[in-house]
């Protein structure tokens, strides 16, 4: 069991997901405002996507990001920011040509999808370890592109979160650090629930983290109702938790949840279980982010 717990809230992600519930933060202000909340309730961690602030859908301009880690700042509420570096990868077959992309397709060289990562510079910023069906579309992650986004990443000096939504990316994120193209313990973010790749439960949890370097750090997640579950089976297994409106709109059976609510409610689950949640300056110092001190806060 581990008894100090990383806790990442996913503010808004990129799914369509804004018209399901009306706490889903679609503005860089909202985006800011709901990553100071969830620190206040006890969050380490904010990760972030940025959506069109007309229309809710994905953006990846990097200036809705700068806003939101700008307004962040200037609130002096601290949090570690991480921001995402998985958008541009949606393949989604043309139902009158399916050798081509069609309407909702968004693909993004590595450069591209670096590019707020690089200008900006946030303490982490994810990594996608690799392609799957991911429902209805092809999330496209190819290997060579991911060297490619690893190098450009490892020379921003950025930690990257390793997104494994199944056992092979597991397997390829190895590979990536025997390749020698990720800094010091790595850290990985193992991605469940999502159909159609790694299922939310125990046994695929503990298959992916038996499969981690030694020396590596890990959370997990689950999306839905696997949303809580998966916050008491990673700590139990030795891992950090995610929770947020990215992966999951409600509180309980019928009932919206707003994120600064689920991480509450991650942070009593955490605590019954005799463990704790770290303070971002602890987690900086966990994981030697950019600006960490020795002995920092505990």
């Amino acid at each position: 069991m581990n008894s100090e717990v990383i806790l990442t809230c996913a503010v808004t992600g990129a799914g369509d997901t804004v018209g399901k519930n009306p706490n889903v933060p679609v503005t860089p202000k909202q985006i800011a405002d709901d990553c100071i909340a969830a620190a206040k309730a006890g969050a380490s961690v904010a990760h972030i996507h940025v959506r069109d602030p007309a229309t809710g859908g994905v953006s990846h301009d990097p200036a809705h990001f700068r806003e939101v880690m700008d307004r962040v700042r200037d609130s002096g509420v601290d949090i570690v920011m991480n921001i995402t570096a998985g958008g541009g990868g949606d393949w989604i077959p043309d139902p009158a040509d399916p050798t081509r992309g069609g309407p909702g397709t968004d693909i993004q060289t590595p450069a591209e999808r670096h590019h707020p990562v690089g200008e900006l510079l946030p303490e982490l910023c994810t990594l996608d370890c690799g392609s799957l069906n991911f429902g209805d579309m092809v999330y496209v992650n190819p290997a060579d592109w991911l060297r490619e986004h690893a190098r450009l990443v490892q020379a921003a000096g950025v930690k990257p979160e390793l997104e494994c939504f199944d056992l092979g990316h597991v397997w390829f994120a190895r590979q990536l650090q025997q390749e020698g193209l990720i800094d010091a313990d790595p850290l990985y973010q193992l991605c469940l629930g999502i159909p159609w790749g790694a299922e939310a439960d125990t046994e695929t949890m503990l298959a992916m983290r038996n499969k981690l370097p030694a020396s590596a750090q890990w959370a997990a997640f689950g999306i839905g109702r696997q949303q809580m579950p998966m916050v008491a089976q990673s700590v139990l297994l030795g891992g950090h938790a995610r929770v947020g409106l990215e992966d999951n709109l409600y509180l309980r059976k019928g009932v919206l949840a707003s994120n600064a609510q689920l991480v509450e409610h991650a942070a009593s689950l955490i605590e019954n279980l005799g463990a704790r949640v770290m303070t971002p300056a602890r987690t900086r110092d966990h994981l030697e982010l950019r600006g960490a001190q020795t002995g920092g806060e505990a």
